[in-house]
């Protein structure tokens, strides 16, 4: 642990965050989305800021990677798919519904025990059959499912309470934040609620920078690099079929990278380069043409990220426009743009 060394917890202030996208329509900026990214070297240094990488902000469920390591570390024992599905912002298919029944079965408890809040599928697709199906909203789909159960599990060997498992000072919890601390480096700004129903802890973006690259880089076998492991394995378990941040994955070989609401994203690769970014107005369409950007500003190979360059705008059905990352981190040859 960092113990005294830790960094203080970030200012809570209005982030000071700047233009990291526009959208052009026909030659024309229609709209710009603001945002903040930061860029870090395998030595932790900032190799490139945009925005506000100080300021408190919720990092949301790209924080899952950091919750699965503290539970590692409190003795939970899974691998593979079902340590992925705990880290996981799941879609809400099929296998992911079973995961999560699994690790409830080997807890020795059932979708009752679970405090998430009950939720029809993520994925659209998933969604529209479920409603065709006359299926309610349960507790198993709801896409961080698989975290809940896990943290139930984990109380179990523990010998904690189980009904309280969410309260911010249930023991589970204090573990967990004990963890979020030590990987960012930094004291918890603030905690409240996340839509789970769970607690969610503030940092800085760079602070989620830092903690994903020392769960990339960390020694073999250790809780850090078996969370990365089954991410990057089991990617689909972690997010789900066609979802971006899966691609992410199996585009760029060791990666780690894991979404959240309100267009937090954040990526390491095994040596230690990470990148964060924090979309203010919480856009996926922006999300996905940053984080690519910055990932080629850390040092991915462009050709590996032509795909996340960013969905085209339609006029009539066809393209006339895109979403375009700003100057300051556009790492490819200059292209043509509007006055």
């Amino acid at each position: 642990m960092y113990g005294s060394s830790l960094a203080d917890a970030p200012a809570i202030r209005e982030p000071l965050h700047s233009p990291v996208a526009h959208l052009v329509r026909g030659g024309v900026i229609e709209g710009i989305h603001y945002g903040s990214v930061v860029v870090l070297g395998a030595g932790g240094q900032v190799e490139l800021q945009v925005g506000d990488i100080e300021a408190a902000f919720y990092p949301r469920s790209a924080l899952k990677p950091v919750q699965a390591v503290a539970m590692l570390r409190a003795g939970l024992p899974l691998d593979g798919e079902l340590l992925s599905l705990t880290a996981a912002s799941h879609s809400g298919e099929e296998r992911h519904l079973a995961g999560t029944r699994r690790i409830l079965e080997l807890a020795g408890l059932t979708e009752g025990d679970l405090r998430n809040v009950p939720d029809l599928p993520y994925d659209p697709a998933v969604r529209d059959t479920w409603i065709r199906e006359d299926r309610p909203p349960s507790r198993l789909a709801q896409n961080c499912s698989g975290k809940h159960a896990a943290m139930l599990y984990t109380c179990v060997l523990n010998g904690w309470p189980l009904g309280t498992y969410l309260d911010p000072a249930h023991p589970l919890q204090q573990a967990i934040a004990e963890i979020v601390e030590d990987l960012t480096g930094q004291h918890i700004a603030q905690v409240t609620v996340d839509g789970c129903g769970a607690p969610l802890f503030s940092i800085s973006l760079h602070g989620l920078a830092r903690a994903a690259a020392r769960i990339t880089a960390a020694a073999p076998d250790t809780p850090e690099a078996l969370v990365a492991d089954a991410m990057r394995e089991h990617a689909e378990m972690a997010s789900g079929a066609g979802r971006d941040v899966a691609e992410l994955m199996r585009a760029v070989p060791g990666l780690l990278s894991k979404d959240g609401f309100e267009g937090v994203q954040v990526a390491a690769l095994p040596d230690g380069r990470s990148v964060a970014v924090k979309i203010s107005d919480g856009a996926n369409r922006a999300r996905v043409p940053v984080t690519a950007s910055a990932l080629v500003r850390a040092g991915v190979d462009a050709s590996a990220l032509t795909g996340f360059a960013g969905e085209p705008l339609l006029g009539g059905g066809a393209p006339v426009g895109v979403v375009r990352v700003v100057r300051a981190l556009d790492p490819l040859p200059a292209r043509v743009r509007p006055a």
